[in-house]
């Protein structure tokens, strides 16, 4: 499966979330630690999901850009 993440760069950091994964989120330093750490969480986050009996939610949000002029 796979999940869109949402990526925001702070002035000290990285986070990240998952749209499809209420509560599913992540830091790090740099753009390569928060995307190791984003996978990390949501194999987490859906191994405690089936460890509860919980559904298994599909991927079915998107990201885009949109270029406007500036």
């Amino acid at each position: 499966m796979k999940y869109t993440v949402i990526i925001e760069e702070g002035p000290n950091n990285y986070s990240a979330y998952v749209p499809d994964l209420p509560g599913c989120v992540s830091t790090g330093e740099n753009y390569d630690e928060v995307m190791r750490n984003i996978r990390e969480a949501i194999e987490g986050h859906l191994n405690v999901m089936r460890e509860f009996g919980d559904p298994i939610p599909q991927p079915i949000s998107q990201a885009a850009c949109v270029e406007i002029a500036g």
